[in-house]
C-alpha cells in the first residue's frame, strides 16, 4: 500500500496528506477487482482476515484513527452492505469503539444508513466521470487531520432516496446530478457546522434494500441544519428525476443515418458496461457495423479465446474467428467473420491520463492481457483478453491505432468515457442495445430493493 504513493488513487491522496501532517502509517491490506456479478462471502472473510490482526497490534500500540479506501457497490453471497459490515467490525474491536472512522468512496457506491452511522465521514467522489479519487480522498484525509487537531468528533447523517437512476443517469456534466453538486457546493458553504456535502448517483446493478440515489452531511453543526440540508437535496432529486432516466437512441438509425466527420463518432453502448459489470463483449454494435459495412469504424471486444484462437495466425494472415457473444445469455452469441490478424502484444501499456477513474483501482500502468487487433473489412476490431473500461485512449495508441483516425468508435461504457473520447469526436450515440447493464431498471428482476422506488413504482409528488 505505501508503494502507491505517487499513483494518484485514493491510497496517494491520504498518503499525500498523512505524509504532510506527519503521522505513522500502518497499512493494512488493499482488495481490488472490476465491477462483477455478486462476491464469495469467502473473499469477504479473507479480507478481513488479514486486516483484523494488523488491527489489533495497531490498537494495542496506541491507534489514533482509521481510514479506509473504499468503492461501496461490492454485494457478497451472504451480506447486502459489506462496506456497513466491515464498519460493524472494526466497532466491535476493543479500542476502536470510539476511534475517529473516516474514508472514501466512489460516486456509484450505495450508501446505508448503518454506514453513516458507524463512520465519522465518507467522502463520495463528486465528478463522474470520475476524475477526482485523489482529490477525494484528500479531503476526507484532511478532515480526518481536523478532527484530530481540534478533538471535535463530527456526525455522518444520511438520507436514502426513493430513486434509482442507471449509470447513465449519473454524469455530473449536465442534468439533475449537476444541479445536485453545485446544490452541494452552496450547503456547505451555508449550513452552519456543514464540512462536506455528499452526492451518491448509487448502483442501480445492486439488488440491494439501498441502492440508488442517496446523500449525506458531515457537520459539526446541529441534527436539525443538517436534516434540513438533506431533506432540500431531496426535492431536488425528485423534481428532478425523470433527468436522471436519459433517452437512447435506435442503434440501425444511428448506423443508417451515419456521415464521417472530423473525427469519430461515437457509438456508446451502456448494456454492455464494462464499467458497470457487463462482459464487454457483446456483439450488436459490431453486428450493426458489419451491416452497414461502417469503413474506418473501430471497436474494442473482451475475448480471450478469440485471441488464444489467433495465436499460431502469423502477421497478415487471416483467420474465421467467432468473436464476443460469449459473457451474456442477453446477447446474440458469438459473430463469425474472415478477419486479417494486424498486430498481436502483451497488452500492458501505460494510460495517458494520470488523473482517469482507472488510476484510483489499477495504477497508472495497465495489462489488458494478451492482445490482438484483427481487421474485417474496413473495420478494426482491438480485443483484449482481460476487459478493460474505455477511460483512455493509450489502449487504442499502444496497439499502434491513432483513435482520432477512426470513423466510428463502439464505445462500452456510460458515462466514464466522456473525458478520454469526447474531446476527439465529431457526434455521440448512446444506443439502445442488449445486455445485462441495461438503462431500464424496470427491466430488472429486483427481489430486495426498499419499495416504492421511482421508477418502477407510481409514486405522487
Amino acid at each position: 500500500m505505501l508503494d502507491r504513493a505517487g499513483d494518484a488513487s485514493q491510497v496517494d491522496g491520504f498518503l499525500t496528506v498523512a505524509k504532510r501532517e506527519g503521522w505513522e502509517i500502518v497499512p493494512s491490506v488493499t482488495y481490488t477487482g472490476g465491477a462483477s456479478g455478486t462476491v464469495d462471502h469467502a473473499v469477504f472473510e479473507a479480507f478481513w482476515s488479514e486486516v483484523k490482526p494488523v488491527l489489533e497490534k495497531a490498537l494495542a500500540q496506541g491507534l489514533d484513527a482509521i481510514h479506509l479506501s473504499l468503492h461501496g457497490a461490492m454485494v457478497t453471497s451472504a451480506c447486502d452492505d459489506p462496506e456497513g459490515e466491515l464498519m460493524e467490525r472494526i466497532r466491535a474491536m476493543p479500542g476502536a469503539e470510539k476511534l475517529p472512522l473516516y474514508g472514501v468512496c466512489d460516486l456509484h457506491g450505495t450508501l446505508t444508513p448503518k454506514m453513516g452511522a458507524l463512520s465519522d465521514c465518507l467522502i463520495f467522489y463528486r465528478e463522474c466521470p470520475h476524475t477526482d479519487a485523489y482529490d477525494s480522498a484528500v479531503l476526507s484525509t484532511e478532515l480526518l487531520a481536523r478532527c484530530l487537531k481540534t478533538g471535535i468528533r463530527p456526525k455522518h447523517r444520511v438520507l436514502v432516496t426513493p430513486i434509482v437512476w442507471p449509470p447513465t443517469g449519473t454524469g455530473t456534466k449536465d442534468g439533475p446530478m449537476r444541479a445536485l453538486e453545485d446544490a452541494a457546493r452552496r450547503l456547505e458553504r451555508t449550513v452552519p457546522g456543514a464540512l462536506a456535502v455528499n452526492v451518491v448517483g448509487g448502483y442501480a446493478f445492486s439488488d440491494v434494500p439501498n441502492a440508488g440515489v442517496a446523500f449525506s452531511i458531515i457537520t459539526e453543526g446541529s441534527e436539525e441544519d443538517a436534516n434540513a440540508a438533506l431533506a432540500e437535496l431531496g426535492r431536488i432529486a425528485w423534481d428532478m428525476r425523470h433527468g436522471g432516466i436519459p433517452a437512447e437512441h435506435d442503434l440501425d438509425a444511428v448506423m443508417r443515418d451515419f456521415k464521417p466527420g472530423k473525427g469519430p463518432v461515437l457509438v456508446v453502448e451502456p448494456a454492455d458496461n464494462i464499467g458497470g459489470g457487463a462482459p464487454g463483449d457483446c456483439t450488436e454494435v459490431l453486428r450493426a457495423m458489419v451491416k452497414y459495412d461502417i469503413q474506418g469504424a473501430g471497436i474494442t471486444m473482451a475475448d480471450k479465446e478469440a485471441v488464444a484462437a489467433l495465436q499460431d495466425v502469423p502477421i497478415g494472415g487471416r483467420k474465421t474467428l467467432a468473436i464476443g457473444g460469449k459473457g451474456s445469455p442477453l446477447d446474440p452469441g458469438p459473430l463469425t467473420l474472415e478477419v486479417e490478424l494486424i498486430s498481436r502484444s502483451d497488452g500492458v501499456f501505460e494510460l495517458e491520463d494520470h488523473h482517469s477513474h482507472l488510476v484510483g483501482s489499477l495504477g497508472k500502468i495497465i495489462n489488458m492481457g494478451p492482445s490482438a487487433v484483427v481487421r474485417h473489412r474496413g473495420i478494426t476490431i482491438l480485443l483484449t483478453s482481460k476487459k478493460l473500461p474505455p477511460f483512455d485512449l493509450g489502449q487504442w495508441r499502444s496497439q499502434g491505432i491513432n483513435p482520432e483516425d477512426l470513423s466510428m468508435i463502439g464505445i462500452k461504457a456510460a458515462v466514464g468515457h466522456r473525458v478520454a473520447y469526447e474531446p476527439i469526436a465529431s457526434g455521440s450515440f448512446t444506443v439502445s442495445t442488449a445486455g445485462p447493464c441495461t438503462s431500464d431498471v424496470t427491466r430488472l428482476p429486483y427481489k430486495h430493493l426498499r419499495r416504492p422506488v421511482f421508477p418502477l413504482d407510481r409514486l405522487e409528488g
